[in-house]
């Protein structure tokens, strides 16, 4: 099985950081990043500043958190903002594409032997998640307040002393390379710098690991997180401890197991439906699922005899990056021009109209789909 960095293009941040903007090969770096993302969706990061023992810290918190009675988790709690920040607990939150019909299309159109599990049963997915916000509040008063809520902290001794400055600095190191992804990307694109970045100044940014329960939910096929997209501009992950997330190159149609290398600094990108929007399909949002495989059940057998104490569960490591939410999101004229002649080359290739829209109309329409939001 190849890692991802045999598969899809490596940026290097620390080029992009240790250069002038006009140099050659800061420019050849913010065009393969533009690049990437056009052609898969996807892209690795390496970024020299990440620290394993800072999303080491993480994990195991978020072990901890999640390893609660079910009693203290709903403390926690917030469907009354649609879970925008606090927990979801398992068997809430549905896959849209279970009963979207032009992603149902794309699942057809792949080869057989490349399709994801079957998620038409539209079962919600038993995944557990954390939202805790990492936007800056906007100094004006948002249309869309409830996207913009105030965090939760847990309240359990042993996790609330650590949850904050833990989550801050995590949190911290991936809106930074994922900002900074956002700048070569616009570069890459012929856009201003700061175009992207400026448009999420004031995002309701998410940290929002998930959580499985691997005694209960550990069977081969057994789908965690069923195939989707994200509905923000850019979703940033780390190394998990447990393998199971694929996801699917735009420019194959291949699944693309996620193994990061051994060794290295490094994060995994995935363009979302926002930056869908604004490029006019130029970049298409990224379809992935996290599932439980072989090599999950090796690692669960593997973890039981060097983590004898820890609790048996899968922690995602993820950062969604939003779009401010009362940003006019509207496709650029010149990369709606490039989508078209891109996308005509395309086999199977769907019409999708973009409407002008407010980022939290947006967010809200694609809540509704999941079912977090009546």
């Amino acid at each position: 099985m190849s890692t991802l960095s045999e598969t899809l293009p490596v940026i290097d941040l620390d080029i992009f950081l240790s250069q002038h903007t006009q140099s050659i090969r800061v420019q050849e770096e913010c065009n393969k990043a533009a690049g990437a993302l056009i052609t898969y969706g996807a892209l690795l990061v390496h970024d020299s500043r990440v620290s394993e023992e800072d999303n080491d810290t993480f994990l195991d918190l978020i072990e901890d958190y999640f390893a609660q009675p079910i009693e203290d988790l709903q403390k926690d709690e917030r469907p009354e903002i649609h879970y925008q920040v606090g927990v979801t607990l398992e068997n809430t939150e549905k896959p849209k594409c279970a009963v979207d019909e032009p992603c149902l299309d794309i699942i057809a159109n792949l080869d057989p032997a490349e399709r994801p599990l079957d998620v038409s049963g539209h079962h919600p997915d038993p995944k557990c998640r954390f939202f805790w916000k990492m936007g800056t509040p906007p100094p004006y008063e948002t249309e869309y307040p409830a996207l913009n809520a105030p965090n939760v902290v847990p309240q359990a001794p042993g996790i609330s002393e650590k949850w904050e400055s833990t989550m801050e600095k995590w949190g911290h190191s991936m809106k930074n390379a994922v900002e900074n992804i956002a700048e070569m990307t616009a570069i890459g694109l012929g856009l201003p710098r700061e175009f992207i970045k400026d448009a999420g100044k004031y995002g309701p940014h998410l940290l929002g690991p998930t959580a499985s329960d691997l005694v209960k939910y550990g069977q081969k096929d057994t789908i965690l997180a069923g195939f989707h997209t994200d509905l923000n501009c850019l979703t940033i992950h780390g190394r998990s401890q447990y393998p199971g997330l694929n996801i699917w190159a735009r420019n194959t149609g291949k699944r693309i197991p996620v193994r990061f290398p051994p060794t290295g600094r490094y994060l995994l990108v995935q363009a979302g439906k926002q930056i869908e929007h604004l490029t006019g399909g130029l970049i298409k949002a990224g379809f992935h699922e996290v599932v439980v495989n072989k090599a999950t059940l090796q690692t669960i057998e593997r973890r039981k005899e060097s983590h004898p104490d820890r609790p048996n569960i899968r922690i995602s490591s993820t950062f969604f990056w939003h779009l401010s939410s009362d940003y006019e999101l509207a496709p650029i004229p010149k990369l709606s021009e490039r989508a078209n002649v891109f996308n005509s080359s395309q086999t199977a290739n769907q019409h999708t109209a973009y409407e002008q829209m407010k980022v939290g109309q947006q967010v809200q329409n694609e809540l509704k789909h999941i079912a977090l939001m009546a």
